[in-house]
């Protein structure tokens, strides 16, 4: 089972080559919906928590020019909360035990009226990409429990120049076989055509308990 941990090493954390500075502006969009239970909301924040701090993911941050983060956690189409103080540039492991501990010790502030809208937390992550610091990459991992129902869809927020270039990268909330379902939406709809939305890679995976 590929969780937060794998996903983020699909990310060629490297970079793209180019001058010293910010390799990566990484932008973490967790899904608390109404479909997101207790215990999954619980899953998603220790678990991206516990594999930002895994060594091999550690390293991966921490052995080139730093990596700027953003986290969000979002639900409906007015429903985006920043989990991290704005936008914090990674340069030591201290940095990346400040960012873990932040989004472990975050709780969810979503009612049960929640939606699921899909674009307009891609709409939010794009406003954050618009406010980062100089980055050689951009890449958003959005995490998702069902398909969208509010909101505008991910075809018309591509549509914004922003996107060009920009990796999306997609993890599945569920077990194996609302995963498959779920997956393949997420494939069509959140990555779809590369030349269309400019998302140039995806990493699905699939997200159960233990």
């Amino acid at each position: 089972m590929r969780t937060w941990g794998g996903l983020a090493l699909a990310l060629g954390l490297a970079g793209p080559a180019g001058a010293e500075g910010c390799r990566l502006a990484l932008v973490l969009a967790l899904d608390v919906s109404v479909s997101v239970d207790a215990e999954e909301d619980r899953l998603q924040r220790e678990g991206l928590a516990r594999a930002l701090m895994a060594p091999e993911v550690a390293s991966a941050f921490l052995r080139g020019d730093p990596v700027a983060l953003f986290a969000f956690d979002w639900s409906g189409a007015a429903s985006q909360r920043a989990i991290l103080p704005g936008w914090v540039v990674v340069e030591a492991q201290a940095d990346l035990a400040r960012v873990a501990a932040a989004i472990a010790g975050s709780r969810r502030t979503t009612g049960p009226s929640d939606f699921t809208a899909v674009g307009a937390a891609l709409e939010f992550a794009g406003a954050a990409l618009a406010e980062a610091p100089p980055c050689r990459g951009r890449t958003v991992d959005i995490s998702g429990d069902g398909q969208i129902n509010d909101g505008p869809r991910p075809s018309a927020v591509y549509a914004d120049p922003l996107w060009e270039g920009v990796t999306v990268n997609a993890l599945v909330i569920g077990g194996a076989e609302d995963g498959r379902t779920l997956g393949a939406w997420f494939e069509a709809d959140v990555c779809g055509d590369p030349g269309r939305s400019g998302c140039l890679r995806t990493a699905m995976a699939t997200m159960s308990g233990p």
